[in-house]
């Protein structure tokens, strides 16, 4: 992989039943992404509280993806219950500043490799766009 010159961080919350092997996928494959993406191997998103998430954005991470089973998560009601908080999440973006395209919640499984590999592209290409956290404008 190339040097990353920028310091964005891209951090992915990758659950362990789904998103995470399919990390070790991309892996296996030899594929690559931008090396400024830091993934952690979570049971479930949604535990992490908003504050969690806004606290990333003030300690440096320019973007987040939530890579989760989506509605086949082993914990019942987690998924929508990680929806929702997302959701209580995007005015407190707004109020502090930041573009709420900054964190994704999206499905990937263990074996969608394509799809990892993608939406870590299209983030890097929206934090690049976008700047240090809390220098866009926001409408």
């Amino acid at each position: 992989m190339p040097a990353q010159e920028n310091k964005a961080k891209i951090l992915i919350l990758a659950t362990e039943d789904c998103a995470y092997p399919g990390a070790n996928a991309v892996g296996q494959a030899h594929m690559s992404y931008p090396e400024n993406t830091y993934i952690l191997r979570v049971r479930a998103p949604v535990m992490f509280p908003e504050k969690f998430y806004m606290d990333c954005f003030k300690k440096g991470i320019y973007g987040i993806i939530i890579m989760s089973c989506g509605v086949e998560c082993a914990y019942e009601g987690a998924y929508p219950a990680l929806a929702t908080r997302i959701d209580r999440l995007y005015p407190m973006m707004k109020e502090a500043g930041l573009d709420t395209r900054r964190i994704r919640l999206t499905g990937v499984c263990t074996v969608c490799t394509r799809a990892f590999v993608k939406e870590v592209n299209d983030m890097n290409r929206l934090v690049e766009e976008l700047g240090p956290p809390g220098t866009e404008k926001v409408a």
